[in-house]
Protein backbone atom coordinates (compact mmCIF):
# COMPACT_ATOMS: atom_id res chain seq x y z
CA UNK A 1 0.00 0.00 0.00
CA UNK A 2 1.22 3.61 -0.91
CA UNK A 3 1.18 5.52 2.23
CA UNK A 4 3.15 8.70 1.33
CA UNK A 5 4.11 10.32 -2.10
CA UNK A 6 6.53 13.28 -2.14
CA UNK A 7 6.88 15.10 -5.28
CA UNK A 8 9.27 18.38 -6.46
CA UNK A 9 10.10 19.88 -9.36
CA UNK A 10 7.95 17.95 -11.71
CA UNK A 11 5.41 20.03 -14.10
CA UNK A 12 3.62 22.63 -12.24
CA UNK A 13 4.45 20.97 -9.43
CA UNK A 14 7.41 22.61 -6.65
CA UNK A 15 6.75 20.53 -3.53
CA UNK A 16 3.83 18.85 -2.68
CA UNK A 17 3.49 16.05 -0.41
CA UNK A 18 0.51 13.50 -0.71
CA UNK A 19 -0.88 10.75 2.42
CA UNK A 20 -2.74 7.87 1.32
CA UNK A 21 -4.83 5.73 3.26
CA UNK A 22 -6.38 2.58 2.75
CA UNK A 23 -9.69 2.23 1.14
CA UNK A 24 -10.53 4.94 -2.20
CA UNK A 25 -8.54 8.21 -2.15
CA UNK A 26 -9.57 10.25 -4.97
CA UNK A 27 -7.61 13.79 -6.57
CA UNK A 28 -10.01 16.65 -7.97
CA UNK A 29 -8.55 19.96 -8.71
CA UNK A 30 -8.71 22.61 -11.99
CA UNK A 31 -7.67 22.13 -14.84
CA UNK A 32 -3.97 22.59 -15.39
CA UNK A 33 -3.32 22.54 -11.61
CA UNK A 34 -1.06 19.36 -12.08
CA UNK A 35 -3.05 16.05 -11.39
CA UNK A 36 -1.73 14.38 -14.34
CA UNK A 37 1.99 15.23 -12.53
CA UNK A 38 0.74 12.98 -9.92
CA UNK A 39 0.06 10.30 -11.93
CA UNK A 40 3.13 10.89 -14.05
CA UNK A 41 5.26 10.68 -10.89
CA UNK A 42 3.63 7.14 -10.14
CA UNK A 43 4.65 6.34 -13.20
CA UNK A 44 8.31 6.80 -12.66
CA UNK A 45 7.81 5.32 -9.43
CA UNK A 46 7.18 2.55 -11.62
CA UNK A 47 10.08 2.37 -13.46
CA UNK A 48 8.64 4.44 -16.77
CA UNK A 49 10.28 6.30 -19.19
CA UNK A 50 12.43 9.76 -17.88
CA UNK A 51 11.34 12.81 -19.89
CA UNK A 52 13.64 15.57 -19.43
CA UNK A 53 10.80 17.80 -20.48
CA UNK A 54 8.56 16.82 -17.23
CA UNK A 55 10.89 18.79 -14.99
CA UNK A 56 9.58 22.00 -14.22
CA UNK A 57 11.06 25.03 -15.67
CA UNK A 58 13.85 26.39 -13.95
CA UNK A 59 14.50 23.67 -11.89
CA UNK A 60 17.85 21.18 -11.88
CA UNK A 61 15.84 18.08 -11.59
CA UNK A 62 12.67 16.40 -10.63
CA UNK A 63 12.38 13.71 -7.44
CA UNK A 64 9.38 11.57 -6.80
CA UNK A 65 9.27 9.73 -3.78
CA UNK A 66 6.55 7.04 -2.77
CA UNK A 67 6.74 5.03 0.74
CA UNK A 68 5.13 1.54 0.74
CA UNK A 69 4.08 -0.53 3.47
CA UNK A 70 4.65 -3.98 2.65
CA UNK A 71 2.31 -5.15 5.65
CA UNK A 72 -0.62 -4.86 3.18
CA UNK A 73 1.25 -7.16 1.03
CA UNK A 74 0.76 -10.07 3.07
CA UNK A 75 -2.40 -10.30 1.40
CA UNK A 76 -0.94 -10.58 -2.43
CA UNK A 77 -0.45 -13.83 -4.65
CA UNK A 78 1.92 -16.37 -2.35
CA UNK A 79 4.71 -16.33 -5.65
CA UNK A 80 4.48 -12.55 -5.94
CA UNK A 81 5.30 -12.42 -2.27
CA UNK A 82 8.34 -14.24 -2.74
CA UNK A 83 9.48 -12.78 -5.55
CA UNK A 84 8.80 -9.10 -4.00
CA UNK A 85 11.38 -10.94 -1.01
CA UNK A 86 13.75 -11.97 -2.72
CA UNK A 87 14.46 -8.73 -4.97
CA UNK A 88 14.06 -6.66 -1.72
CA UNK A 89 17.14 -9.12 -0.66
CA UNK A 90 19.08 -8.75 -3.88
CA UNK A 91 19.03 -4.96 -3.62
CA UNK A 92 20.13 -5.14 -0.46
CA UNK A 93 17.22 -2.91 0.51
CA UNK A 94 16.60 -1.25 4.38
CA UNK A 95 13.38 -1.36 5.34
CA UNK A 96 11.89 1.23 7.98
CA UNK A 97 11.38 0.14 11.97
CA UNK A 98 7.60 0.68 10.85
CA UNK A 99 7.92 -2.08 8.24
CA UNK A 100 7.75 0.32 5.16
CA UNK A 101 10.00 0.88 2.20
CA UNK A 102 10.77 4.15 -0.07
CA UNK A 103 10.88 3.93 -3.99
CA UNK A 104 12.64 6.97 -5.09
CA UNK A 105 13.45 8.50 -8.73
CA UNK A 106 15.41 11.43 -10.07
CA UNK A 107 14.83 12.61 -12.93
CA UNK A 108 17.69 15.36 -14.26
CA UNK A 109 16.86 18.47 -16.09
CA UNK A 110 19.70 16.65 -18.73
CA UNK A 111 18.12 13.35 -19.12
CA UNK A 112 19.73 11.77 -16.66
CA UNK A 113 17.87 9.26 -14.20
CA UNK A 114 18.56 7.57 -11.42
CA UNK A 115 16.73 5.00 -9.06
CA UNK A 116 16.76 4.16 -5.01
CA UNK A 117 14.65 1.32 -3.49
CA UNK A 118 15.56 0.86 0.35
CA UNK A 119 18.22 3.48 0.43
CA UNK A 120 20.20 1.98 -2.21
CA UNK A 121 20.73 2.67 -5.98
CA UNK A 122 19.17 0.53 -7.86
CA UNK A 123 18.18 0.36 -11.97
CA UNK A 124 14.71 1.78 -13.32
CA UNK A 125 14.02 -1.79 -13.72
CA UNK A 126 14.51 -2.96 -10.47
CA UNK A 127 11.98 -0.59 -9.31
CA UNK A 128 9.69 -1.49 -12.34
CA UNK A 129 9.76 -5.40 -11.02
CA UNK A 130 9.25 -4.08 -7.02
CA UNK A 131 6.29 -2.37 -7.83
CA UNK A 132 4.64 -4.83 -10.05
CA UNK A 133 2.60 -6.28 -7.55
CA UNK A 134 2.14 -3.22 -5.32
CA UNK A 135 1.22 -0.77 -7.60
CA UNK A 136 -0.60 -0.82 -10.99
CA UNK A 137 -1.24 2.69 -13.05
CA UNK A 138 -4.45 2.96 -15.62
CA UNK A 139 -4.18 5.80 -18.08
CA UNK A 140 -4.96 6.13 -21.52
CA UNK A 141 -1.35 4.52 -22.53
CA UNK A 142 -2.42 1.37 -20.03
CA UNK A 143 -5.79 1.25 -21.47
CA UNK A 144 -3.79 0.74 -24.87
CA UNK A 145 -1.89 -2.14 -23.46
CA UNK A 146 -4.91 -3.90 -23.12
CA UNK A 147 -5.32 -4.17 -26.45
CA UNK A 148 -2.37 -6.67 -26.91
CA UNK A 149 -3.36 -10.33 -27.53
CA UNK A 150 -0.68 -11.07 -24.59
CA UNK A 151 -2.11 -8.58 -22.23
CA UNK A 152 -5.82 -10.09 -23.11
CA UNK A 153 -4.82 -13.65 -22.61
CA UNK A 154 -2.86 -12.84 -19.22
CA UNK A 155 -6.45 -11.36 -17.78
CA UNK A 156 -7.75 -14.46 -18.72
CA UNK A 157 -5.63 -16.69 -17.16
CA UNK A 158 -5.44 -14.94 -13.98
CA UNK A 159 -9.48 -15.38 -14.12
CA UNK A 160 -8.73 -18.81 -14.22
CA UNK A 161 -7.14 -18.90 -10.90
CA UNK A 162 -5.39 -21.69 -9.99
CA UNK A 163 -6.82 -24.24 -12.33
CA UNK A 164 -5.07 -22.22 -15.40
CA UNK A 165 -1.99 -21.49 -13.34
CA UNK A 166 -1.78 -25.56 -13.07
CA UNK A 167 -2.69 -25.80 -16.59
CA UNK A 168 -0.39 -23.30 -17.95
CA UNK A 169 2.54 -24.40 -16.04
CA UNK A 170 2.74 -28.18 -17.44
CA UNK A 171 2.00 -27.40 -20.86
CA UNK A 172 4.71 -25.19 -20.86
CA UNK A 173 7.03 -28.10 -19.51
CA UNK A 174 6.11 -30.05 -22.09
CA UNK A 175 6.78 -27.73 -24.61
CA UNK A 176 10.43 -26.77 -23.46
CA UNK A 177 11.12 -30.36 -23.67
CA UNK A 178 9.30 -31.24 -27.30
CA UNK A 179 10.97 -27.85 -28.71
CA UNK A 180 14.27 -29.14 -27.57
CA UNK A 181 14.03 -32.23 -29.08
CA UNK A 182 12.40 -31.23 -32.15
CA UNK A 183 15.52 -28.76 -32.68
CA UNK A 184 17.79 -31.54 -31.76
CA UNK A 185 15.92 -33.92 -34.42
CA UNK A 186 16.43 -31.08 -37.01
CA UNK A 187 20.04 -30.33 -36.69
CA UNK A 188 21.18 -34.00 -37.07
CA UNK A 189 18.90 -34.33 -40.01
CA UNK A 190 19.81 -31.20 -41.38
CA UNK A 191 23.63 -30.97 -40.59
CA UNK A 192 24.15 -34.91 -40.99
CA UNK A 193 27.44 -34.77 -42.82
CA UNK A 194 28.51 -31.92 -41.02
CA UNK A 195 27.59 -33.04 -37.15
CA UNK A 196 29.39 -36.70 -38.29
CA UNK A 197 32.92 -34.77 -38.91
CA UNK A 198 31.83 -33.62 -35.54
CA UNK A 199 31.54 -36.96 -33.84
CA UNK A 200 34.99 -37.96 -35.67
CA UNK A 201 36.70 -35.88 -33.91
CA UNK A 202 34.67 -35.92 -30.44
CA UNK A 203 35.50 -40.14 -30.85
CA UNK A 204 39.17 -39.45 -31.74
CA UNK A 205 40.00 -36.97 -28.34
CA UNK A 206 38.08 -39.36 -26.41
CA UNK A 207 39.99 -42.32 -27.19
CA UNK A 208 43.36 -40.35 -26.71
CA UNK A 209 42.22 -39.39 -23.18
CA UNK A 210 40.70 -42.85 -22.44
CA UNK A 211 44.00 -44.32 -23.37
CA UNK A 212 45.85 -42.43 -20.71
CA UNK A 213 43.05 -41.89 -18.19
CA UNK A 214 44.29 -38.95 -16.44
CA UNK A 215 43.45 -38.21 -12.74
CA UNK A 216 42.63 -34.87 -11.43
CA UNK A 217 45.84 -33.01 -9.82
CA UNK A 218 47.97 -35.95 -11.51
CA UNK A 219 50.66 -33.55 -13.31
CA UNK A 220 51.37 -31.96 -9.74
CA UNK A 221 51.88 -35.82 -8.11
CA UNK A 222 54.02 -36.86 -11.03
CA UNK A 223 56.18 -33.50 -10.29
CA UNK A 224 56.84 -34.48 -7.26
CA UNK A 225 57.38 -37.87 -8.15
CA UNK A 226 60.28 -37.09 -10.74
CA UNK A 227 61.77 -34.48 -8.21
CA UNK A 228 62.15 -37.14 -5.56
CA UNK A 229 63.83 -39.59 -8.47
CA UNK A 230 65.75 -37.06 -9.74
CA UNK A 231 67.67 -36.00 -6.14
CA UNK A 232 67.20 -39.53 -4.83
CA UNK A 233 70.83 -40.29 -4.00
CA UNK A 234 71.48 -36.75 -1.91
CA UNK A 235 67.82 -36.95 -0.32
CA UNK A 236 69.24 -40.88 0.66
CA UNK A 237 72.39 -39.53 1.85
CA UNK A 238 70.58 -36.60 4.45
CA UNK A 239 67.64 -38.75 5.32
CA UNK A 240 69.91 -41.10 6.23
CA UNK A 241 72.53 -39.49 8.04
CA UNK A 242 69.57 -38.58 10.25
CA UNK A 243 68.16 -41.66 11.01
CA UNK A 244 71.39 -42.71 11.98
CA UNK A 245 71.79 -40.01 14.47
CA UNK A 246 69.10 -40.55 16.19
CA UNK A 247 69.27 -44.55 16.39
CA UNK A 248 72.75 -44.77 16.29
CA UNK A 249 72.46 -47.14 13.50
CA UNK A 250 76.19 -46.73 11.45
CA UNK A 251 79.18 -45.31 12.95
CA UNK A 252 77.47 -43.41 15.80
CA UNK A 253 78.66 -43.90 18.95
CA UNK A 254 75.49 -43.86 20.96
CA UNK A 255 72.23 -42.74 19.63
CA UNK A 256 70.82 -39.25 20.30
CA UNK A 257 68.15 -40.75 21.85
CA UNK A 258 69.50 -42.51 24.80
CA UNK A 259 71.98 -39.56 25.41
CA UNK A 260 69.11 -37.21 25.87
CA UNK A 261 67.13 -40.08 28.00
CA UNK A 262 70.25 -40.67 29.98
CA UNK A 263 70.21 -37.11 30.82
CA UNK A 264 66.85 -37.00 31.47
CA UNK A 265 67.07 -39.99 34.22
CA UNK A 266 69.98 -37.86 36.37
CA UNK A 267 67.74 -34.63 36.24
CA UNK A 268 65.00 -36.43 37.60
CA UNK A 269 66.69 -38.72 40.11
CA UNK A 270 68.65 -35.67 41.57
CA UNK A 271 66.09 -34.92 44.23
CA UNK A 272 65.29 -31.33 43.19
CA UNK A 273 61.83 -30.61 42.34
CA UNK A 274 63.03 -27.41 40.29
CA UNK A 275 64.38 -29.95 38.13
CA UNK A 276 61.30 -31.92 37.53
CA UNK A 277 59.52 -29.94 34.84
CA UNK A 278 62.77 -29.91 32.88
CA UNK A 279 62.98 -33.45 32.88
CA UNK A 280 59.53 -33.62 31.28
CA UNK A 281 60.24 -31.57 28.64
CA UNK A 282 63.35 -33.63 27.67
CA UNK A 283 60.96 -36.39 28.17
CA UNK A 284 59.02 -35.29 25.67
CA UNK A 285 61.70 -34.30 23.45
CA UNK A 286 62.62 -37.82 23.38
CA UNK A 287 59.54 -39.10 22.77
CA UNK A 288 59.32 -36.50 19.30
CA UNK A 289 62.45 -38.01 18.44
CA UNK A 290 61.93 -41.48 18.54
CA UNK A 291 58.85 -40.86 16.68
CA UNK A 292 61.22 -38.75 14.18
CA UNK A 293 63.69 -41.94 13.51
CA UNK A 294 60.49 -43.93 12.81
CA UNK A 295 59.15 -41.54 10.14
CA UNK A 296 62.84 -41.23 8.64
CA UNK A 297 63.21 -44.96 8.29
CA UNK A 298 59.90 -45.26 6.20
CA UNK A 299 60.80 -42.75 4.49
CA UNK A 300 63.97 -44.26 3.32
CA UNK A 301 62.12 -47.54 2.99
CA UNK A 302 60.23 -46.33 -0.02
CA UNK A 303 62.73 -44.03 -1.18
CA UNK A 304 62.63 -45.20 -5.03
CA UNK A 305 66.42 -46.77 -6.33
CA UNK A 306 65.08 -47.51 -9.72
CA UNK A 307 66.55 -45.69 -12.85
CA UNK A 308 63.58 -46.96 -14.73
CA UNK A 309 60.81 -45.32 -12.38
CA UNK A 310 62.36 -41.93 -13.65
CA UNK A 311 62.01 -42.68 -16.93
CA UNK A 312 58.37 -44.12 -16.94
CA UNK A 313 57.44 -40.99 -14.84
CA UNK A 314 58.90 -38.76 -17.37
CA UNK A 315 57.42 -40.74 -20.34
CA UNK A 316 53.93 -40.17 -17.86
CA UNK A 317 54.39 -36.50 -17.49
CA UNK A 318 55.26 -36.39 -21.57
CA UNK A 319 51.88 -38.26 -22.57
CA UNK A 320 50.17 -35.97 -20.34
CA UNK A 321 51.85 -32.59 -21.82
CA UNK A 322 50.64 -33.74 -25.35
CA UNK A 323 46.84 -33.95 -24.23
CA UNK A 324 47.13 -30.75 -22.62
CA UNK A 325 48.19 -28.82 -25.53
CA UNK A 326 45.26 -30.19 -27.58
CA UNK A 327 42.02 -30.11 -24.71
CA UNK A 328 43.31 -28.20 -21.90
CA UNK A 329 45.35 -26.06 -20.48
CA UNK A 330 46.04 -29.01 -17.45
CA UNK A 331 45.16 -32.09 -16.62
CA UNK A 332 41.75 -31.29 -15.05
CA UNK A 333 41.07 -29.09 -18.12
CA UNK A 334 41.40 -31.86 -20.17
CA UNK A 335 39.42 -33.75 -17.67
CA UNK A 336 36.60 -31.45 -18.49
CA UNK A 337 36.75 -31.50 -21.91
CA UNK A 338 36.37 -35.04 -22.03
CA UNK A 339 32.82 -34.86 -19.92
CA UNK A 340 31.70 -32.58 -22.30
CA UNK A 341 32.76 -34.16 -25.48
CA UNK A 342 30.67 -37.51 -24.09
CA UNK A 343 27.67 -34.88 -23.80
CA UNK A 344 28.18 -32.94 -27.26
CA UNK A 345 28.79 -36.63 -28.55
CA UNK A 346 25.26 -38.02 -27.63
CA UNK A 347 24.08 -34.96 -29.22
CA UNK A 348 25.70 -35.30 -32.60
CA UNK A 349 24.98 -38.84 -32.66
CA UNK A 350 23.81 -38.58 -36.43
CA UNK A 351 23.58 -42.66 -36.83
CA UNK A 352 20.18 -44.44 -38.16
CA UNK A 353 19.66 -45.83 -34.24
CA UNK A 354 19.82 -42.43 -32.87
CA UNK A 355 17.30 -40.62 -35.25
CA UNK A 356 14.91 -43.27 -34.97
CA UNK A 357 15.36 -43.30 -30.53
CA UNK A 358 14.82 -38.97 -31.41
CA UNK A 359 11.66 -39.49 -33.72
CA UNK A 360 10.33 -41.50 -31.66
CA UNK A 361 10.33 -38.98 -28.45
CA UNK A 362 9.90 -36.03 -30.95
CA UNK A 363 6.15 -37.79 -31.76
CA UNK A 364 5.56 -38.95 -28.24
CA UNK A 365 6.31 -35.27 -27.15
CA UNK A 366 4.16 -33.96 -29.30
CA UNK A 367 1.13 -36.14 -28.44
CA UNK A 368 1.72 -34.80 -24.95
CA UNK A 369 1.72 -31.56 -26.35
CA UNK A 370 -1.70 -31.46 -27.98
CA UNK A 371 -3.19 -32.76 -24.60
CA UNK A 372 -1.61 -30.50 -22.65
CA UNK A 373 -2.78 -27.37 -24.97
CA UNK A 374 -6.44 -29.14 -25.02
CA UNK A 375 -6.37 -29.22 -21.58
CA UNK A 376 -5.26 -25.37 -21.25
CA UNK A 377 -7.59 -24.58 -24.05
CA UNK A 378 -10.84 -26.29 -22.06
CA UNK A 379 -9.54 -23.99 -18.93
CA UNK A 380 -9.43 -20.87 -20.91
CA UNK A 381 -12.57 -21.21 -22.57
CA UNK A 382 -14.21 -22.12 -19.30
CA UNK A 383 -12.17 -18.91 -17.12
CA UNK A 384 -13.40 -16.55 -20.51
CA UNK A 385 -17.03 -17.42 -20.30
CA UNK A 386 -17.47 -16.65 -16.66
CA UNK A 387 -15.14 -13.49 -17.31
CA UNK A 388 -17.92 -12.42 -19.86
CA UNK A 389 -20.62 -12.84 -18.19
CA UNK A 390 -19.19 -11.42 -15.16
CA UNK A 391 -17.85 -7.84 -17.30
CA UNK A 392 -21.35 -7.79 -19.05
CA UNK A 393 -23.03 -7.30 -15.50
CA UNK A 394 -20.12 -4.44 -14.40
CA UNK A 395 -20.45 -2.73 -17.55
CA UNK A 396 -24.40 -2.67 -17.36
CA UNK A 397 -24.02 -1.06 -13.99
CA UNK A 398 -21.30 1.25 -15.75
CA UNK A 399 -23.90 3.10 -18.26
CA UNK A 400 -23.38 0.76 -21.03
CA UNK A 401 -26.12 -1.93 -20.67
CA UNK A 402 -26.31 -2.30 -24.68
CA UNK A 403 -22.53 -3.86 -24.92
CA UNK A 404 -21.43 -7.40 -24.04
CA UNK A 405 -18.19 -8.42 -23.57
CA UNK A 406 -17.44 -11.32 -25.05
CA UNK A 407 -13.69 -13.45 -24.83
CA UNK A 408 -12.93 -15.65 -27.61
CA UNK A 409 -10.52 -18.55 -27.00
CA UNK A 410 -9.57 -20.03 -30.78
CA UNK A 411 -7.13 -22.28 -32.04
CA UNK A 412 -3.89 -20.05 -33.25
CA UNK A 413 -2.70 -21.93 -36.99
CA UNK A 414 -1.86 -24.80 -38.13
CA UNK A 415 -2.02 -27.50 -35.12
CA UNK A 416 1.63 -27.55 -33.56
CA UNK A 417 3.24 -25.76 -35.91
CA UNK A 418 1.72 -22.12 -34.44
CA UNK A 419 2.62 -23.24 -30.71
CA UNK A 420 4.39 -20.85 -28.65
CA UNK A 421 5.34 -20.50 -25.14
CA UNK A 422 1.64 -19.36 -24.49
CA UNK A 423 -0.85 -22.60 -25.79
CA UNK A 424 -1.81 -23.33 -28.79
CA UNK A 425 -4.91 -20.94 -28.79
CA UNK A 426 -5.39 -16.89 -29.29
CA UNK A 427 -7.18 -14.96 -26.86
CA UNK A 428 -9.37 -12.25 -28.01
CA UNK A 429 -11.32 -9.47 -25.98
CA UNK A 430 -14.30 -8.05 -27.80
CA UNK A 431 -17.89 -5.73 -27.18
CA UNK A 432 -20.72 -7.07 -28.84
CA UNK A 433 -22.80 -3.76 -29.50
CA UNK A 434 -25.25 -2.53 -32.61
CA UNK A 435 -22.52 -3.25 -34.73
CA UNK A 436 -21.89 -6.78 -33.43
CA UNK A 437 -18.78 -8.26 -32.00
CA UNK A 438 -16.05 -5.89 -32.25
CA UNK A 439 -12.67 -6.38 -31.49
CA UNK A 440 -11.85 -3.91 -28.26
CA UNK A 441 -9.30 -2.08 -30.55
CA UNK A 442 -11.64 -1.69 -33.37
CA UNK A 443 -14.97 -0.62 -31.28
CA UNK A 444 -14.28 0.89 -28.16
CA UNK A 445 -13.95 5.09 -27.59
CA UNK A 446 -11.22 5.75 -24.94
CA UNK A 447 -14.21 6.39 -22.40
CA UNK A 448 -15.20 3.01 -22.87
CA UNK A 449 -11.92 1.66 -23.20
CA UNK A 450 -11.14 3.10 -19.27
CA UNK A 451 -14.77 1.79 -18.43
CA UNK A 452 -13.49 -1.59 -19.88
CA UNK A 453 -10.86 -1.81 -17.58
CA UNK A 454 -12.44 -0.62 -14.24
CA UNK A 455 -14.98 -3.35 -15.31
CA UNK A 456 -12.12 -5.81 -15.55
CA UNK A 457 -10.41 -5.11 -12.44
CA UNK A 458 -13.64 -4.90 -10.48
CA UNK A 459 -13.75 -8.81 -11.57
CA UNK A 460 -10.25 -9.66 -11.40
CA UNK A 461 -9.72 -8.46 -7.58
CA UNK A 462 -12.02 -10.92 -6.51
CA UNK A 463 -9.30 -13.35 -7.17
CA UNK A 464 -6.73 -11.52 -5.51
CA UNK A 465 -5.99 -9.04 -2.51
CA UNK A 466 -3.68 -6.51 -1.67
CA UNK A 467 -1.87 -3.68 -4.03
CA UNK A 468 -2.74 -0.19 -5.03
CA UNK A 469 -4.40 0.65 -8.29
CA UNK A 470 -4.24 4.06 -10.10
CA UNK A 471 -6.98 5.28 -12.34
CA UNK A 472 -6.20 8.22 -14.31
CA UNK A 473 -9.53 9.98 -15.41
CA UNK A 474 -11.17 6.55 -15.72
CA UNK A 475 -14.84 8.62 -15.63
CA UNK A 476 -13.68 10.18 -19.22
CA UNK A 477 -16.73 10.46 -21.14
CA UNK A 478 -19.50 9.94 -19.10
CA UNK A 479 -21.79 11.55 -16.22
CA UNK A 480 -24.82 11.99 -14.58
CA UNK A 481 -26.28 8.31 -13.50
CA UNK A 482 -23.11 6.52 -15.17
CA UNK A 483 -20.65 8.52 -13.17
CA UNK A 484 -22.37 7.21 -9.85
CA UNK A 485 -22.16 3.76 -11.38
CA UNK A 486 -18.47 4.13 -11.43
CA UNK A 487 -17.89 5.95 -7.99
CA UNK A 488 -19.74 3.07 -6.49
CA UNK A 489 -17.36 0.20 -8.05
CA UNK A 490 -14.33 2.23 -7.68
CA UNK A 491 -15.31 2.30 -3.72
CA UNK A 492 -16.03 -2.09 -3.71
CA UNK A 493 -12.91 -2.01 -5.52
CA UNK A 494 -11.05 -0.71 -2.35
CA UNK A 495 -12.47 -3.34 -0.04
CA UNK A 496 -10.38 -5.80 -1.20
CA UNK A 497 -7.12 -2.86 -3.11
CA UNK A 498 -6.04 0.53 -2.25
CA UNK A 499 -7.70 2.52 -4.91
CA UNK A 500 -6.36 5.83 -6.20
CA UNK A 501 -8.39 7.86 -8.59
CA UNK A 502 -8.09 10.93 -10.51
CA UNK A 503 -11.42 12.26 -11.37
CA UNK A 504 -13.35 15.99 -12.46
CA UNK A 505 -16.82 14.29 -11.18
CA UNK A 506 -18.19 15.17 -7.98
CA UNK A 507 -20.44 11.90 -7.97
CA UNK A 508 -17.01 9.68 -8.15
CA UNK A 509 -15.36 11.61 -5.63
CA UNK A 510 -18.41 11.54 -3.04
CA UNK A 511 -17.42 7.75 -2.71
CA UNK A 512 -13.68 8.33 -1.50
CA UNK A 513 -12.56 7.38 2.10
CA UNK A 514 -9.74 10.52 1.44
CA UNK A 515 -9.83 13.13 -0.60
CA UNK A 516 -6.76 15.12 -2.14
CA UNK A 517 -7.09 18.01 -4.05
CA UNK A 518 -4.11 19.32 -6.36
CA UNK A 519 -4.29 22.92 -5.98
CA UNK A 520 -2.64 26.23 -8.09
CA UNK A 521 -1.52 29.28 -6.86
CA UNK A 522 0.72 32.31 -8.45
CA UNK A 523 4.42 31.47 -8.36
CA UNK A 524 5.83 33.63 -6.15
CA UNK A 525 9.02 34.33 -8.23
CA UNK A 526 6.69 36.46 -10.57
CA UNK A 527 6.00 35.68 -14.08
CA UNK A 528 2.66 34.26 -15.48
CA UNK A 529 3.70 31.02 -14.37
CA UNK A 530 1.73 28.61 -11.24
CA UNK A 531 2.94 26.26 -8.49
CA UNK A 532 0.92 23.69 -7.77
CA UNK A 533 0.83 22.09 -4.29
CA UNK A 534 -1.97 19.11 -2.98
CA UNK A 535 -3.60 18.85 0.73
CA UNK A 536 -6.67 17.09 2.10
CA UNK A 537 -10.04 17.91 2.77
CA UNK A 538 -12.48 17.24 4.81
CA UNK A 539 -15.79 18.41 6.31
CA UNK A 540 -17.17 21.57 4.95
CA UNK A 541 -13.96 22.13 2.75
CA UNK A 542 -14.56 18.86 1.28
CA UNK A 543 -18.34 19.61 0.22
CA UNK A 544 -16.78 23.27 -1.27
CA UNK A 545 -14.68 21.00 -2.94
CA UNK A 546 -17.95 19.08 -4.80
CA UNK A 547 -19.65 22.01 -4.61
CA UNK A 548 -17.28 23.52 -7.04
CA UNK A 549 -17.20 20.33 -9.09
CA UNK A 550 -20.58 20.04 -9.78
CA UNK A 551 -20.84 23.37 -11.39
CA UNK A 552 -18.63 25.83 -10.56
CA UNK A 553 -21.01 26.41 -6.93
CA UNK A 554 -19.14 26.88 -4.03
CA UNK A 555 -20.00 29.79 -3.26
CA UNK A 556 -23.93 29.16 -3.60
CA UNK A 557 -25.72 27.92 -0.58
CA UNK A 558 -27.67 25.51 -3.37
CA UNK A 559 -24.43 24.00 -5.04
CA UNK A 560 -23.20 23.55 -1.52
CA UNK A 561 -26.53 21.84 -0.20
CA UNK A 562 -26.11 19.93 -3.63
CA UNK A 563 -22.91 18.80 -2.44
CA UNK A 564 -24.05 17.71 1.04
CA UNK A 565 -26.92 15.59 0.04
CA UNK A 566 -24.19 13.89 -2.97
CA UNK A 567 -21.87 13.49 -0.27
CA UNK A 568 -24.30 12.21 2.23
CA UNK A 569 -26.04 9.86 -0.26
CA UNK A 570 -22.58 8.17 -1.48
CA UNK A 571 -21.64 7.47 1.67
CA UNK A 572 -24.67 5.94 3.42
CA UNK A 573 -24.47 3.95 -0.42
CA UNK A 574 -20.63 2.52 0.62
CA UNK A 575 -21.99 1.96 4.82
CA UNK A 576 -24.98 -0.37 3.50
CA UNK A 577 -22.74 -2.19 0.83
CA UNK A 578 -20.45 -2.90 4.44
CA UNK A 579 -23.08 -4.40 5.92
CA UNK A 580 -24.43 -6.43 3.04
CA UNK A 581 -20.94 -8.45 2.60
Amino acid sequence: MLTELRISGLGVIDEAVADFAPGLSVLTGETGAGKTMVVTGLRLLAGGRADPGRVRRGAVKAEIEGRFDLAAAATMDSADRRQLDTLLEEADAELDEDGTVIAARRVGADGRSRARLGGRSVPAGTLARFCAPVLAVHGQNDQLRLLRPDRQREAVDSHGGEPARVALEAYRETFHRWRVAERSLAERTGRARELAREADLLRHGLDEIDALDPRPGEEAELDAVIRRLTDSEELREVAGQAHETLTGEGESTEPVVNVLDHLRQRLAGAGDPALDPIATSIDQAVAALGDAATELGLYLAELPEDAADLDSALERRHDLKALTRKYGTDVDDVIEWAEKARIRLSEVDTSDAAVAELTATVDRLAGELTERGADLTAVRRAAGEDLARRVTAELAELSMGGAGFVVGVSPSGDGLAAATESGLDEVELALDGPSGVVPLGRGASGGELSRVMLALEVVLAERSGGGTLVFDEVDAGVGGRAALSIGKRLAGLARTHQVIAVTHLAQVAAYADTHLVVHKDADSSGGDSVVSGVRSVDDADRVTELARMLAGMEDTDTGLAHAEELLAMAQAEKSQAQLDR
